[in-house]
Protein backbone atom coordinates (compact mmCIF):
# COMPACT_ATOMS: atom_id res chain seq x y z
CA UNK A 1 0.00 0.00 0.00
CA UNK A 2 1.07 3.71 -0.32
CA UNK A 3 2.46 5.35 2.40
CA UNK A 4 0.68 7.88 3.87
CA UNK A 5 1.57 11.45 2.64
CA UNK A 6 1.17 9.45 -0.68
CA UNK A 7 -2.57 8.61 0.11
CA UNK A 8 -3.65 12.16 0.97
CA UNK A 9 -2.03 13.59 -1.99
CA UNK A 10 -4.37 10.90 -3.50
CA UNK A 11 -7.68 11.78 -1.83
CA UNK A 12 -6.92 15.66 -2.43
CA UNK A 13 -6.40 15.20 -5.78
CA UNK A 14 -9.69 12.86 -6.48
CA UNK A 15 -11.43 16.30 -4.42
CA UNK A 16 -9.67 18.66 -6.20
CA UNK A 17 -11.19 16.69 -9.80
CA UNK A 18 -14.25 16.78 -8.81
CA UNK A 19 -14.24 20.21 -7.49
CA UNK A 20 -12.78 21.66 -10.82
CA UNK A 21 -15.38 19.94 -12.93
CA UNK A 22 -18.39 21.99 -11.20
CA UNK A 23 -16.82 25.28 -11.44
CA UNK A 24 -19.80 27.94 -12.06
CA UNK A 25 -18.04 30.00 -14.84
CA UNK A 26 -17.21 26.62 -17.00
CA UNK A 27 -20.49 25.07 -16.64
CA UNK A 28 -22.61 28.10 -17.41
CA UNK A 29 -20.75 28.43 -20.59
CA UNK A 30 -21.30 24.92 -21.54
CA UNK A 31 -25.29 25.72 -21.35
CA UNK A 32 -24.94 29.65 -22.73
CA UNK A 33 -24.22 30.84 -25.70
CA UNK A 34 -24.79 34.36 -27.66
CA UNK A 35 -26.42 33.63 -31.02
CA UNK A 36 -26.50 36.81 -32.90
CA UNK A 37 -28.72 39.14 -31.18
CA UNK A 38 -30.13 36.41 -29.18
CA UNK A 39 -29.16 34.31 -26.10
CA UNK A 40 -29.97 30.47 -26.15
CA UNK A 41 -30.18 28.65 -22.90
CA UNK A 42 -30.18 24.98 -22.93
CA UNK A 43 -31.75 25.54 -26.92
CA UNK A 44 -34.23 28.00 -26.07
CA UNK A 45 -33.43 31.38 -27.71
CA UNK A 46 -33.71 34.39 -25.88
CA UNK A 47 -33.96 37.69 -27.91
CA UNK A 48 -31.25 40.45 -26.77
CA UNK A 49 -33.38 43.55 -25.77
CA UNK A 50 -33.79 46.14 -28.31
CA UNK A 51 -36.07 48.49 -26.36
CA UNK A 52 -35.74 47.02 -22.82
CA UNK A 53 -32.73 46.71 -21.09
CA UNK A 54 -30.49 43.42 -19.88
CA UNK A 55 -30.02 42.76 -16.22
CA UNK A 56 -27.84 40.34 -14.65
CA UNK A 57 -28.72 39.33 -11.08
CA UNK A 58 -27.70 37.17 -8.27
CA UNK A 59 -26.38 35.51 -5.03
CA UNK A 60 -24.38 32.85 -4.03
CA UNK A 61 -21.47 31.61 -2.82
CA UNK A 62 -20.20 30.25 -6.62
CA UNK A 63 -22.05 33.24 -8.18
CA UNK A 64 -19.16 35.67 -8.93
CA UNK A 65 -17.48 33.46 -11.34
CA UNK A 66 -20.75 33.12 -13.40
CA UNK A 67 -20.85 36.79 -13.30
CA UNK A 68 -17.22 37.03 -14.89
CA UNK A 69 -18.51 34.54 -17.59
CA UNK A 70 -21.46 37.01 -18.17
CA UNK A 71 -19.44 39.78 -18.45
CA UNK A 72 -16.90 38.12 -21.20
CA UNK A 73 -20.04 36.46 -23.12
CA UNK A 74 -22.39 39.67 -23.28
CA UNK A 75 -19.72 42.71 -22.60
CA UNK A 76 -21.72 46.00 -23.23
CA UNK A 77 -24.82 44.27 -23.91
CA UNK A 78 -25.43 44.24 -20.18
CA UNK A 79 -27.37 47.62 -19.14
CA UNK A 80 -27.17 47.00 -15.36
CA UNK A 81 -26.61 43.99 -12.55
CA UNK A 82 -25.89 42.88 -8.87
CA UNK A 83 -24.65 39.58 -7.24
CA UNK A 84 -24.68 39.19 -3.59
CA UNK A 85 -21.54 36.93 -2.57
CA UNK A 86 -20.41 35.60 0.31
CA UNK A 87 -17.65 37.74 2.61
CA UNK A 88 -14.22 36.29 0.73
CA UNK A 89 -16.01 35.54 -2.25
CA UNK A 90 -15.89 38.22 -4.72
CA UNK A 91 -14.06 38.67 -7.83
CA UNK A 92 -13.24 41.98 -9.83
CA UNK A 93 -15.77 42.54 -12.29
CA UNK A 94 -16.26 45.36 -14.74
CA UNK A 95 -20.13 46.19 -15.32
CA UNK A 96 -22.01 44.21 -12.46
CA UNK A 97 -22.06 45.63 -9.38
CA UNK A 98 -20.99 42.90 -5.78
CA UNK A 99 -22.08 43.50 -2.74
CA UNK A 100 -20.27 40.79 0.29
CA UNK A 101 -22.72 39.65 3.08
CA UNK A 102 -23.21 36.99 5.35
CA UNK A 103 -23.61 33.11 5.40
CA UNK A 104 -25.16 30.68 6.81
CA UNK A 105 -26.86 33.58 9.27
CA UNK A 106 -27.92 36.66 6.94
CA UNK A 107 -26.94 40.24 8.19
CA UNK A 108 -27.95 43.59 7.43
CA UNK A 109 -25.50 43.71 4.47
CA UNK A 110 -27.15 40.74 2.60
CA UNK A 111 -30.69 42.57 3.63
CA UNK A 112 -29.99 45.52 2.40
CA UNK A 113 -28.37 44.27 -1.03
CA UNK A 114 -31.68 41.87 -1.62
CA UNK A 115 -33.95 45.18 -1.30
CA UNK A 116 -31.46 46.53 -4.03
CA UNK A 117 -32.07 43.52 -6.04
CA UNK A 118 -36.11 43.58 -5.59
CA UNK A 119 -36.03 47.20 -6.45
CA UNK A 120 -33.77 46.49 -10.07
CA UNK A 121 -36.82 43.91 -10.71
CA UNK A 122 -39.66 45.52 -10.15
CA UNK A 123 -38.87 48.17 -12.35
CA UNK A 124 -38.40 46.11 -15.11
CA UNK A 125 -41.05 46.07 -18.13
CA UNK A 126 -42.10 43.43 -20.61
CA UNK A 127 -39.13 44.50 -22.96
CA UNK A 128 -36.62 43.79 -20.73
CA UNK A 129 -34.91 40.34 -19.67
CA UNK A 130 -33.57 38.97 -16.76
CA UNK A 131 -30.58 37.08 -16.08
CA UNK A 132 -30.71 35.32 -12.95
CA UNK A 133 -26.92 33.24 -11.24
CA UNK A 134 -27.98 31.53 -8.59
CA UNK A 135 -25.93 29.13 -6.39
CA UNK A 136 -25.81 27.41 -3.29
CA UNK A 137 -25.51 29.59 -0.01
CA UNK A 138 -27.73 32.71 -2.00
CA UNK A 139 -30.54 31.89 0.78
CA UNK A 140 -28.72 33.24 3.63
CA UNK A 141 -27.29 36.01 1.47
CA UNK A 142 -30.31 37.27 0.23
CA UNK A 143 -32.93 38.02 3.09
CA UNK A 144 -35.87 39.79 2.51
CA UNK A 145 -38.70 39.58 5.68
CA UNK A 146 -41.71 40.28 5.28
CA UNK A 147 -43.46 42.90 6.55
CA UNK A 148 -43.73 42.44 10.38
CA UNK A 149 -40.70 40.19 10.10
CA UNK A 150 -37.35 41.59 11.22
CA UNK A 151 -33.65 40.84 10.18
CA UNK A 152 -32.83 39.56 13.79
CA UNK A 153 -36.11 36.90 13.39
CA UNK A 154 -34.75 35.87 10.20
CA UNK A 155 -31.24 35.05 12.08
CA UNK A 156 -33.00 33.42 14.84
CA UNK A 157 -35.30 31.48 12.82
CA UNK A 158 -31.84 30.17 10.43
CA UNK A 159 -30.21 29.53 13.72
CA UNK A 160 -32.84 27.36 15.22
CA UNK A 161 -33.13 25.08 12.28
CA UNK A 162 -29.52 24.69 12.07
CA UNK A 163 -28.80 23.56 15.68
CA UNK A 164 -32.05 21.62 15.10
CA UNK A 165 -30.63 18.86 12.72
CA UNK A 166 -33.42 19.89 9.74
CA UNK A 167 -32.38 19.89 6.24
CA UNK A 168 -31.88 22.35 3.90
CA UNK A 169 -35.35 20.88 2.37
CA UNK A 170 -36.86 21.89 5.58
CA UNK A 171 -34.74 25.22 6.38
CA UNK A 172 -35.51 26.78 2.67
CA UNK A 173 -39.40 26.21 3.20
CA UNK A 174 -39.66 28.22 5.84
CA UNK A 175 -37.09 30.91 4.63
CA UNK A 176 -39.33 31.13 1.94
CA UNK A 177 -42.30 31.37 3.19
CA UNK A 178 -40.74 35.10 5.45
CA UNK A 179 -39.31 36.12 2.40
CA UNK A 180 -40.40 38.61 -0.42
CA UNK A 181 -37.35 37.23 -2.47
CA UNK A 182 -37.44 33.33 -1.94
CA UNK A 183 -39.72 30.83 -3.39
CA UNK A 184 -40.54 32.22 -6.73
CA UNK A 185 -41.11 35.83 -5.47
CA UNK A 186 -38.11 37.13 -7.46
CA UNK A 187 -39.86 36.08 -10.78
CA UNK A 188 -43.19 37.08 -9.24
CA UNK A 189 -41.47 40.96 -8.80
CA UNK A 190 -40.29 40.86 -12.26
CA UNK A 191 -43.03 39.77 -14.06
CA UNK A 192 -44.04 40.46 -17.20
CA UNK A 193 -39.67 40.52 -17.74
CA UNK A 194 -38.52 37.81 -19.54
CA UNK A 195 -36.18 35.50 -17.00
CA UNK A 196 -33.84 33.51 -17.21
CA UNK A 197 -31.78 32.03 -14.47
CA UNK A 198 -28.41 29.39 -14.95
CA UNK A 199 -28.30 27.57 -11.26
CA UNK A 200 -25.52 25.71 -9.65
CA UNK A 201 -27.45 23.03 -7.26
CA UNK A 202 -26.33 22.33 -3.43
CA UNK A 203 -29.47 20.33 -2.58
CA UNK A 204 -30.09 16.21 -2.99
CA UNK A 205 -32.45 15.63 -5.65
CA UNK A 206 -31.39 18.84 -7.75
CA UNK A 207 -35.00 20.51 -6.51
CA UNK A 208 -35.15 24.18 -8.25
CA UNK A 209 -37.71 25.17 -5.71
CA UNK A 210 -35.06 24.26 -3.03
CA UNK A 211 -32.11 25.16 -4.87
CA UNK A 212 -31.47 28.78 -3.55
CA UNK A 213 -34.68 28.81 -2.27
CA UNK A 214 -36.08 29.04 -5.52
CA UNK A 215 -36.17 32.71 -6.02
CA UNK A 216 -37.32 32.03 -9.59
CA UNK A 217 -38.89 28.48 -9.61
CA UNK A 218 -42.72 27.80 -8.38
CA UNK A 219 -42.74 26.77 -4.77
CA UNK A 220 -44.12 23.42 -3.92
CA UNK A 221 -43.83 23.99 -0.13
CA UNK A 222 -46.46 25.30 1.86
CA UNK A 223 -47.42 27.56 5.27
CA UNK A 224 -48.90 24.19 6.45
CA UNK A 225 -45.72 22.68 5.74
CA UNK A 226 -43.93 25.14 7.34
CA UNK A 227 -46.11 24.73 10.88
CA UNK A 228 -45.58 20.69 10.39
CA UNK A 229 -41.92 21.54 10.39
CA UNK A 230 -41.52 23.35 13.22
CA UNK A 231 -43.71 20.73 15.29
CA UNK A 232 -41.41 17.72 14.37
CA UNK A 233 -37.99 19.77 15.79
CA UNK A 234 -40.30 21.20 19.01
CA UNK A 235 -39.35 25.02 17.82
CA UNK A 236 -42.86 26.22 18.07
CA UNK A 237 -42.28 27.58 21.15
CA UNK A 238 -38.85 28.91 20.54
CA UNK A 239 -39.57 30.75 17.51
CA UNK A 240 -39.97 34.56 17.12
CA UNK A 241 -43.27 35.63 17.88
CA UNK A 242 -43.62 38.11 14.34
CA UNK A 243 -41.91 34.13 12.40
CA UNK A 244 -44.64 32.30 14.03
CA UNK A 245 -47.76 35.07 13.90
CA UNK A 246 -46.67 35.44 9.82
CA UNK A 247 -46.48 31.34 9.41
CA UNK A 248 -49.81 31.07 11.58
CA UNK A 249 -51.42 33.71 9.52
CA UNK A 250 -50.62 32.00 6.29
CA UNK A 251 -52.15 28.31 7.41
CA UNK A 252 -55.23 30.80 7.81
CA UNK A 253 -54.97 32.19 4.58
CA UNK A 254 -54.39 35.46 5.57
CA UNK A 255 -50.96 36.15 4.40
CA UNK A 256 -50.15 35.16 0.38
CA UNK A 257 -49.03 31.89 -0.61
CA UNK A 258 -45.63 31.55 -2.50
CA UNK A 259 -46.28 31.34 -6.29
CA UNK A 260 -47.05 27.84 -7.41
CA UNK A 261 -46.53 25.10 -10.35
CA UNK A 262 -48.93 26.19 -13.16
CA UNK A 263 -48.89 29.82 -12.28
CA UNK A 264 -48.85 32.34 -15.48
CA UNK A 265 -46.00 34.07 -14.45
CA UNK A 266 -43.19 31.07 -15.24
CA UNK A 267 -44.27 31.13 -18.94
CA UNK A 268 -41.99 33.67 -18.88
CA UNK A 269 -39.43 31.56 -17.06
CA UNK A 270 -36.36 28.99 -17.66
CA UNK A 271 -34.52 27.47 -15.05
CA UNK A 272 -31.35 26.14 -16.45
CA UNK A 273 -29.54 23.60 -14.49
CA UNK A 274 -25.92 23.56 -15.16
CA UNK A 275 -23.76 22.05 -12.41
CA UNK A 276 -24.94 18.84 -9.87
CA UNK A 277 -23.13 16.73 -7.21
CA UNK A 278 -23.65 13.95 -9.72
CA UNK A 279 -20.97 15.60 -12.13
CA UNK A 280 -18.35 16.30 -9.56
CA UNK A 281 -18.62 12.65 -8.62
CA UNK A 282 -18.76 11.45 -12.47
CA UNK A 283 -15.09 13.35 -12.46
CA UNK A 284 -13.64 12.28 -8.95
CA UNK A 285 -14.51 8.77 -10.40
CA UNK A 286 -12.40 9.59 -13.66
CA UNK A 287 -9.73 11.10 -11.35
CA UNK A 288 -9.66 7.83 -9.41
CA UNK A 289 -9.66 5.22 -12.59
CA UNK A 290 -6.47 7.84 -13.27
CA UNK A 291 -4.69 7.36 -10.09
CA UNK A 292 -4.86 3.04 -10.16
CA UNK A 293 -8.30 2.51 -8.31
CA UNK A 294 -11.51 0.99 -9.25
CA UNK A 295 -14.34 3.96 -8.89
CA UNK A 296 -17.29 2.75 -7.10
CA UNK A 297 -20.11 5.95 -6.81
CA UNK A 298 -22.31 4.65 -4.08
CA UNK A 299 -24.85 7.48 -4.10
CA UNK A 300 -25.40 11.35 -4.70
CA UNK A 301 -28.38 11.52 -2.22
CA UNK A 302 -26.42 11.20 1.42
CA UNK A 303 -28.34 12.73 4.06
CA UNK A 304 -28.79 12.12 7.65
CA UNK A 305 -26.82 12.55 10.70
CA UNK A 306 -23.57 13.14 9.61
CA UNK A 307 -21.35 10.88 12.42
CA UNK A 308 -24.16 7.87 11.12
CA UNK A 309 -23.73 8.35 7.89
CA UNK A 310 -19.67 7.84 8.27
CA UNK A 311 -19.79 5.34 10.15
CA UNK A 312 -21.98 3.69 8.03
CA UNK A 313 -19.74 4.51 4.73
CA UNK A 314 -16.31 3.34 6.69
CA UNK A 315 -18.07 0.08 7.80
CA UNK A 316 -18.57 -0.98 4.24
CA UNK A 317 -15.30 -0.04 3.34
CA UNK A 318 -14.17 -2.32 5.58
CA UNK A 319 -16.00 -4.92 4.36
CA UNK A 320 -14.83 -4.36 1.16
CA UNK A 321 -11.35 -4.36 2.31
CA UNK A 322 -11.79 -7.81 3.65
CA UNK A 323 -13.95 -9.14 0.97
CA UNK A 324 -11.70 -7.99 -2.03
CA UNK A 325 -8.85 -10.94 -3.51
CA UNK A 326 -5.11 -10.59 -2.25
CA UNK A 327 -4.73 -9.64 -5.55
CA UNK A 328 -7.39 -6.96 -6.36
CA UNK A 329 -7.04 -3.53 -8.03
CA UNK A 330 -7.99 -0.80 -4.62
CA UNK A 331 -11.01 0.67 -4.78
CA UNK A 332 -12.34 4.15 -4.34
CA UNK A 333 -15.83 4.94 -2.80
CA UNK A 334 -17.45 7.97 -3.72
CA UNK A 335 -20.57 9.32 -2.08
CA UNK A 336 -22.58 12.76 -2.65
CA UNK A 337 -25.08 14.52 -0.74
CA UNK A 338 -25.38 17.13 2.34
CA UNK A 339 -25.97 15.49 5.65
CA UNK A 340 -26.66 17.31 9.14
CA UNK A 341 -25.31 17.34 12.22
CA UNK A 342 -27.58 17.93 15.27
CA UNK A 343 -25.85 19.99 17.73
CA UNK A 344 -25.49 18.87 21.23
CA UNK A 345 -22.74 20.72 22.41
CA UNK A 346 -20.94 24.27 21.83
CA UNK A 347 -17.47 23.43 19.91
CA UNK A 348 -16.01 23.98 16.57
CA UNK A 349 -16.20 22.10 13.30
CA UNK A 350 -18.71 21.35 10.37
CA UNK A 351 -20.82 18.21 9.11
CA UNK A 352 -17.37 17.10 7.09
CA UNK A 353 -15.36 17.87 9.76
CA UNK A 354 -17.87 15.89 12.21
CA UNK A 355 -17.54 13.02 9.34
CA UNK A 356 -13.66 12.70 9.44
CA UNK A 357 -13.75 12.48 13.27
CA UNK A 358 -16.54 9.55 13.08
CA UNK A 359 -14.74 7.69 10.77
CA UNK A 360 -11.22 8.20 12.55
CA UNK A 361 -12.75 6.64 15.40
CA UNK A 362 -13.15 3.77 13.96
CA UNK A 363 -10.18 3.90 11.18
CA UNK A 364 -7.66 3.67 13.56
CA UNK A 365 -7.01 -0.41 13.44
CA UNK A 366 -7.83 -0.70 10.30
CA UNK A 367 -4.51 0.22 7.30
CA UNK A 368 -6.57 -0.69 4.95
CA UNK A 369 -9.00 2.09 4.74
CA UNK A 370 -8.64 6.12 4.39
CA UNK A 371 -11.02 8.56 3.97
CA UNK A 372 -12.03 12.58 3.14
CA UNK A 373 -15.17 14.39 3.38
CA UNK A 374 -15.21 17.80 2.60
CA UNK A 375 -17.77 20.72 1.22
CA UNK A 376 -17.49 21.52 -2.79
CA UNK A 377 -17.55 25.13 -1.63
CA UNK A 378 -14.56 25.05 0.34
CA UNK A 379 -15.71 25.76 4.17
CA UNK A 380 -17.04 23.56 6.32
CA UNK A 381 -19.47 25.08 8.75
CA UNK A 382 -18.22 28.36 10.89
CA UNK A 383 -14.76 27.41 10.21
CA UNK A 384 -11.56 28.01 8.04
CA UNK A 385 -11.67 24.10 6.59
CA UNK A 386 -13.41 22.40 4.17
CA UNK A 387 -13.49 19.24 5.75
CA UNK A 388 -11.34 16.55 6.98
CA UNK A 389 -9.39 13.33 6.83
CA UNK A 390 -9.49 10.03 8.35
CA UNK A 391 -7.03 7.33 8.68
CA UNK A 392 -5.32 4.39 10.56
CA UNK A 393 -3.09 5.82 13.70
CA UNK A 394 -4.03 9.69 13.17
CA UNK A 395 -5.31 10.05 16.75
CA UNK A 396 -2.64 8.69 18.45
CA UNK A 397 -1.90 12.32 18.37
CA UNK A 398 -4.95 13.23 20.96
CA UNK A 399 -6.19 9.80 22.16
CA UNK A 400 -9.19 8.19 21.79
CA UNK A 401 -11.08 9.14 24.94
CA UNK A 402 -10.53 13.01 24.14
CA UNK A 403 -11.53 12.58 20.38
CA UNK A 404 -14.82 10.91 21.32
CA UNK A 405 -15.65 13.60 23.87
CA UNK A 406 -14.70 16.04 21.09
CA UNK A 407 -17.38 14.08 18.96
CA UNK A 408 -20.15 14.73 21.61
CA UNK A 409 -19.00 18.36 21.95
CA UNK A 410 -18.96 18.68 18.11
CA UNK A 411 -16.02 19.82 18.25
CA UNK A 412 -14.14 18.56 15.82
CA UNK A 413 -11.94 20.95 14.45
CA UNK A 414 -9.30 20.86 17.11
CA UNK A 415 -8.51 17.40 17.19
CA UNK A 416 -8.65 17.27 13.29
CA UNK A 417 -6.32 20.42 13.69
CA UNK A 418 -4.09 18.64 16.00
CA UNK A 419 -3.93 15.35 14.08
CA UNK A 420 -3.07 17.21 10.61
CA UNK A 421 -6.00 16.06 9.46
CA UNK A 422 -7.99 19.42 8.28
CA UNK A 423 -8.39 19.75 4.67
CA UNK A 424 -8.29 23.80 4.06
CA UNK A 425 -8.72 24.61 0.50
CA UNK A 426 -10.02 28.11 0.76
CA UNK A 427 -13.09 29.67 -1.10
CA UNK A 428 -13.74 27.35 -4.22
CA UNK A 429 -16.54 29.88 -5.24
CA UNK A 430 -18.52 26.35 -6.28
CA UNK A 431 -21.01 25.14 -4.16
CA UNK A 432 -22.66 21.36 -4.98
CA UNK A 433 -22.66 20.21 -1.16
CA UNK A 434 -20.35 17.48 -0.40
CA UNK A 435 -18.04 14.83 -1.43
CA UNK A 436 -16.79 11.54 0.49
CA UNK A 437 -14.07 9.51 -1.13
CA UNK A 438 -12.79 6.77 0.70
CA UNK A 439 -9.55 4.24 -0.61
CA UNK A 440 -9.72 0.77 -0.16
CA UNK A 441 -6.97 -2.08 0.21
CA UNK A 442 -7.47 -5.51 0.06
CA UNK A 443 -6.44 -6.92 3.44
CA UNK A 444 -5.33 -9.64 2.88
CA UNK A 445 -2.36 -8.03 0.77
CA UNK A 446 -1.16 -6.64 3.99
Amino acid sequence: MMELEARKAVLYSIFDAGVRAVAPDAALMRHVCLEGDALLVDGKRWPLPCRGRLLVLGAGKGVAPMGAAVEELLGDRIDSGMLVVKYGHGLPLQQISQVEAAHPVPDAAGAAATQALLELAAGTTSDDLVLCLLTGGASALTPAPVPGVTLEDMQQVTELLLRSGATITELNAIRKHLSRFSGGQLARTAAPAGVVSVIVSDVVGDALDVIASGPTAPDVSTFADCMDILVRYELVSAMPPAALHHLRKGCQRQAAETPKPGDALFRHVQNALVATNRQALDAAADQARRQGFHPVILTDNMVGEAREQAALLVAQARQMAAELPADAQPVCLLAGGETTVTLRGRGRGGRNQEMALAASLVLQDCPHVCALFAGTDGTDGPTDAAGGCAWAGNLSVTGMEQARHALEENDSYPILHHCGALLRTGPTRTNVMDLAVLLVWPEKAH
